[in-house]
């Protein structure tokens, strides 16, 4: 069966409906539930029993870098700033200086035990350099791991930040084998662009969005998803036509706008993580389709040399040179370098030699295909068992505090005070989310010509609102006091 304009809704619906049946059945059995997607899609496919062909590379990494967008943008969003300084240039040096490592440990291995060049090898290293937000965000998640000290944080701060240097060195090294005249002064100069660029614009677009969301009127709560969804993609295009990295400016204005007030910011993250979901099944749905299991069964044993190589001895170098600068607990280094994930991220990747023409682009994509599919299997089933053996894990009352009721006591505060505003109070006419309270305080509910309002972001201050505001202590109190401008007379 071949997809159409006509079957393509119907056969992606009960890939869908598929694929969610499959990701309850993989939270009882433990296998990480991208597998499943992964394999429905197979199925699916014109050598399963669906017979459905896709053969379309270029299809494939259209809707992969869409779903990135998408990813990524949702674990920026996601990313707890305040859990993530204390660890940040670890995460840092691990997304950068660790992935770099990874590629060229892997590409002189391959080098040396194939016939491939030595810019074939390290591109094949770079395409499989990065760990895969995807995969590391979901299983964390559906595992419920919940971990001792800042092993979570720098885990998702890693895995959400390192795709966009993986991505650098592919299509350094892409255009390295497609071209071997291709100069290193231009390569070198492209490789400081994309950071640099990509990092500025993305901390700039961030902002800019910020101020866009919270000072521009739009008629219906809906419209500002839709808002947030068109700064995504524009951060990521135009970030990309200057010659930045797109995927880096997507994740960096995503953190940014996290860690700031946003009107519906509460609706703007549920939204965002269905997002990702979604496009997590979709992504891997339609590489499973794409691959043709027949072409995987002859590279299996050299697949399963370099994942392993991967695995026990390129990960775990790389995370240990790159956190030697840093006092790391031994048994932190070494569940990090186990959470090493690889998922869909290198197998869109791997569409860019193929695009490109590349004399063994097809044999790296199934190479890295099956090494995604051996990390998520090995390595994802695993990680609990790691994380236990390693003595990582939170006791099970102290995980239930941790993860089910901090929401819940974070928003308690011990004191109830009720705020008369003013008619020449000079906060009248402004938004909620324009006063900037401090964390630790939140209005409860507004009292405005007897009637009770739940506020909201966008909620603007009257003259003669009676707003009662939850605060921890006296001092938070006081500040709220100064953000209305006004005195604590109690």
């Amino acid at each position: 069966m071949t997809l159409t304009t006509e079957n393509i809704l119907l056969i992606g619906s009960i890939l869908l409906f598929i694929s969610l049946l499959a990701g309850k059945t993989s939270f009882k059995v433990g296998v990480p539930v991208l597998i499943f997607f992964l394999a429905i899609g197979m199925l699916a496919g014109s050598e399963g029993i669906g017979g459905v062909y896709f053969n379309n590379p270029k299809t494939a990494q259209f809707i992969g870098i869409v779903a990135l967008n998408f990813i990524l943008f949702s674990g920026g969003l996601d990313t707890d700033w305040h859990s993530i300084r204390p660890i940040l240039w670890q995460g840092i040096t691990l997304s950068t200086v660790g992935v770099l490592l990874t590629a060229i440990f892997v590409g002189l291995f391959v080098w040396a035990i194939t016939d491939f060049t030595i810019y074939e090898g390290l591109l094949l290293g770079s395409i499989v350099s990065s760990t895969d937000s995807a995969a590391v965000f979901s299983i964390l998640r559906s595992k419920n791991l919940a971990l001792k000290g800042t092993l979570r944080p720098l885990l998702e701060l890693e895995s959400g930040s390192n795709d966009p240097m993986a991505y650098i060195l592919t299509i350094m090294f892409t255009a390295l084998v497609v071209s071997q005249d291709a100069s290193t002064g231009s390569i070198i100069l492209m490789f400081f662009m994309q950071l640099i660029v990509g990092g500025l614009l993305g901390l700039i677009f961030g902002k800019l969005g910020a101020i866009l969301i919270n000072r521009i009127k739009l008629d219906y709560e809906g419209l500002y998803i839709v808002l947030v969804i068109a700064i995504m993609f524009f951060t990521f295009s135009a970030t990309n036509f200057i010659g930045g990295n797109g995927f880096l400016a997507v994740y960096l204005s995503a953190v940014y706008l996290g860690a700031h007030e946003l009107i519906h910011k509460k609706k703007i993250l549920k939204s965002f993580d269905s997002f990702a979901w979604l496009m997590q099944i979709i992504l891997f749905l339609t590489l499973g389709l794409l691959v043709f299991p027949s072409q995987i069964i002859p590279v299996i044993g050299i697949g399963l040399l370099i994942s392993l190589f991967l695995i026990l001895v390129a990960r775990p170098f790389s995370v240990l040179f790159t956190l030697l600068p840093f006092k790391v607990p031994h048994r932190n280094r070494r569940f990090i370098a186990w959470v090493g994930l690889r998922g869909a991220v290198p197998i869109v990747f791997a569409t860019y030699p193929l695009l490109a023409g590349a004399e063994k682009a097809n044999m790296i994509f199934n190479i890295v295909f099956f090494i995604s599919l051996t990390s998520v299997l090995i390595q994802g089933t695993t990680l609990p068992v790691v994380a236990k053996w390693l003595h990582l894990t939170l006791p099970v009352k102290l995980k239930h505090r941790t993860q089910a009721d901090m929401e819940l006591f974070d928003s308690i505060k011990s004191a109830l005070t009720e705020i008369v505003i003013n008619e020449s109070s000079p906060v009248v006419g402004k938004k909620v989310v324009e006063l900037g309270f401090p964390k630790a305080a939140l209005i409860s509910f507004i009292v405005r010509d007897n009637k009770y309002i739940t506020p909201s972001g966008s909620t603007k201050l009257q003259g003669n609102d009676r707003l009662f505001v939850l605060s921890e202590n006296n001092d938070v109190l006081n500040r709220v006091y100064e953000r209305l401008e006004m005195k604590n007379e109690g």
